[in-house]
């Protein structure tokens, strides 16, 4: 994949002022009685980088998502975006802070019965008491970033899917957030719209100086793009580092994790009473 380099910012220069999201000390569990999904979590996002959240099924990276947007709110510790904790925002407060967040959603989720032009001018006609003409303008801008000003007039059922990704791309930018977030973005694509989507990701983001946060799988095409990678494990930091730091770790878990490897830290048998327990049998 011929790819943009990622931007990545030297830590020398790094300030508090840099972090757009700053996660603290972070425990989360759908109900006291339940599990905890996440457990002493500490993570930052800073300005222009493009960051990864990865790691198994289930782990807990939309619910990070889900923090930052206000949807849950932790039990203890702090989620900050811009400085300010979003936990304890009041509902005027929390979507003034979402007009600040763009969001591109699994599959990408445009309104079906919208067309391509339309589906990226709702986030401008819900903020923003723009002119037809200057959001005219701006929707085709946005097209044209991601390659598809000529599609504006189509519906999303006339597009591939490869192309409604890139359509809700142009959404998710369309109020020129600081911080834009990624359900997994490469979810479902052929190898070219893969490569086409994690292009955009990094170019647009060194375009707007946003941060990019990424929930993903793919390891390929987001060690191509991102500056940082935090791998999550049974509600913690598993792992944390460059790409580059990462591909050459040989820790357990990054080598299963990278591998592909069916067993390791992360075992194959959820657990479960022993075989005797279960069948009667020595096991």
């Amino acid at each position: 994949m011929n790819s943009s380099q990622p931007n990545s910012l030297d830590a020398s220069t790094q300030s508090a002022g840099d972090v757009v999201v700053s996660i603290k000390d972070v425990n989360f569990s759908y109900a006291p009685d339940e599990r905890q999904i996440l457990s002493g979590l500490n993570m930052e996002f800073r300005r222009g980088q493009v960051v990864a959240v990865m790691g198994g099924s289930g782990c807990g990276k939309t619910t990070i998502l889900r923090l930052i947007g206000g949807q849950f709110t932790a039990q203890s510790g702090q989620v900050l975006f811009e400085g300010q904790d979003i936990g304890k925002m009041s509902s005027v407060e929390l979507m003034a802070a979402r007009r600040r967040m763009g969001m591109l959603f699994q599959f990408g989720a445009l309104f079906t019965d919208l067309s391509v032009f339309e589906n990226v001018a709702f986030p401008l006609r819900e903020h923003t008491d723009l002119s037809e003409e200057l959001l005219r303008s701006l929707v085709l801008m946005k097209l044209n970033a991601v390659g598809l000003r000529g599609a504006r007039d189509l519906m999303p059922s006339q597009i591939s899917g490869g192309m409604a990704r890139r359509v809700a791309l142009a959404r998710a930018i369309a109020l020129d957030p600081p911080l834009i977030m990624y359900d997994e973005p490469f979810a479902g694509l052929d190898p070219i719209s893969l490569g086409i989507t994690a292009r955009l990701i990094r170019d647009l983001n060194n375009a707007l100086g946003a941060t990019s946060l990424l929930v993903t799988h793919d390891v390929e095409e987001t060690f191509a793009i991102a500056d940082y990678v935090y791998f999550i494990a049974n509600g913690h930091i598993g792992a944390e580092g460059t790409p580059e730091e990462l591909s050459c770790s040989t820790d357990p878990f990054v080598r299963q994790f990278l591998d592909a490897a069916p067993d390791g830290p992360v075992p194959f048998h959820y657990p479960g009473q022993s075989l005797e327990e279960d069948f009667g049998v020595r096991a």
